[in-house]
């Protein structure tokens, strides 16, 4: 048989899911699909808002709509990097992380009540947290990536390692933002976990961001009343409770298939953030259970996706970079969705590749193509054999 026929045969034996190219092609699909969502959600969702403030319902979509087209050019760019580039661009991106969140504590902008943006001129402003998650998952990589010989000592899977994440976590602290140090903290348990942690760390982990999280809530006015508005909406239902109350209505207003694209009700100045941080709202009002259902299947589907090359991976650098950022969608994704769904307290942070904003979107893609970079890399997926199927099935020999 010629090679293209073996290769046939083989296609017919191997399961779907063990084509060389499964992960790339699951992480690409639920990638592009979330995209194209987020994008038409920010049109529906932003038309209110864009024309009271611009005069224009489209001015925050076509800025979106620009986010999106350059993450994508670099999501590409960043599927073909090998990965000795990546490591290669862990340092300077940790020098990057770090500047930029130093610089926004001396002249950054606050918006509502997070002093964590950097003006760029004109309309545009830029979040350096957003962009340290994506440093720490390259730099943490790669640093125990190199320390594989001696990580059954404390010392060496925990230092420097502990130390600096605990620095970038303190610096997103002091700009106001505790979701995204939230979703970083997770980040940090996941490159452990993947290289080998004991459970008691974890554990007390545990216990000292919750001591944390509620000592940061304690002094803050605004903190406490997220909190109690999870707890009870309708204590304050024209204040605290507003948004949550106004969420819960749009997702309970769409019943199974939704009001229709383009046809919510809390948009209309009732629902605050509609397309940001509550965007998920909308999408249920919009396209119901099965809408909102699928978002959550995609997300899934990624995190699967990612996990599975975690585990099928022989390259450190590889299974902690992946593992990372499966925790960085997945816990920002959790939190987005739970505090839509009133099961935490509202935390303020986007909905990855649906919510409006460049400084989300964009690192959120070069992390996803850095995922199908490796899942390209991929044993067998580069010539489009998979070296882990199963033996090829022996066709007998047919009589003439």
């Amino acid at each position: 048989m010629t090679a293209e026929a073996v290769r046939r045969v083989e296609s017919v034996d191997r399961p779907r899911s063990e084509h060389p190219l499964a992960t790339y092609h699951v992480i690409l699909g639920a990638t592009l699909l979330l995209l194209v969502l987020g994008v038409a959600m920010v049109l529906s969702a932003s038309t209110v808002e864009s024309y009271r403030v611009f005069g224009s319902a489209y001015t925050l979509w076509l800025r979106q709509v620009m986010f999106a087209g350059v993450g994508l050019v670099l999501m590409v760019a960043a599927s073909r990097f090998p990965v000795h580039v990546w490591r290669k661009l862990a340092y300077p991106m940790l020098v990057f992380a770090f500047s930029t969140l130093m610089l926004v504590l001396v002249v950054g902008h606050s918006v509502a009540g997070q002093r964590n943006w950097v003006e760029l001129g004109g309309p545009f402003r830029f979040q350096p947290s957003e962009f340290a998650k994506l440093a720490l998952v390259l730099w943490g990589a790669d640093l125990l990536a190199r320390k594989q010989g001696v990580l059954d000592q404390w010392k060496h899977l925990l230092v420097p390692l502990v130390p600096v994440a605990a620095f970038m976590i303190g610096l997103v602290l002091l700009e106001g933002d505790v979701g995204t140090a939230l979703i970083l903290v997770p980040m940090v348990a996941a490159i452990l976990y993947v290289n080998g942690a004991p459970a008691r760390l974890f554990v007390a982990g545990t216990a000292v961001v919750l001591v944390g999280v509620a000592l940061l809530s304690v002094g803050h006015t605004y903190r406490l009343g997220r909190f109690a508005s999870w707890l009870d909406p309708n204590a304050d239902a024209l204040g605290t409770g507003w948004q949550v109350l106004h969420g819960k209505s749009a997702l309970g207003g769409g019943g199974w298939f939704g009001v229709g694209l383009g046809a919510s009700r809390e948009k209309w100045d009732w629902l605050p953030e509609a397309h940001t941080d509550f965007i998920y709202a909308v999408v249920g009002e919009e396209l119901g259970i099965v809408g909102s259902l699928l978002v959550i299947a995609l997300f899934a589907a990624i995190g699967i996706a990612g996990l599975r090359l975690a585990r099928r991976t022989s390259d450190p650098f590889v299974r902690t970079a992946s593992a990372a950022v499966v925790a960085w969608l997945l816990t920002q994704a959790l939190l987005n969705i739970g505090a839509v769904l009133q099961l935490i307290p509202i935390t303020g942070v986007p909905l990855p590749l649906v919510s409006y904003g460049g400084s989300s979107l964009v690192p959120t893609l070069v992390a996803l193509g850095m995922l199908m970079s490796f899942a390209r890399a991929e044993a067998g997926a580069s010539a489009g054999v998979d070296i882990r199927s199963r033996p090829r099935r022996q066709t007998p020999a047919r009589g003439r």
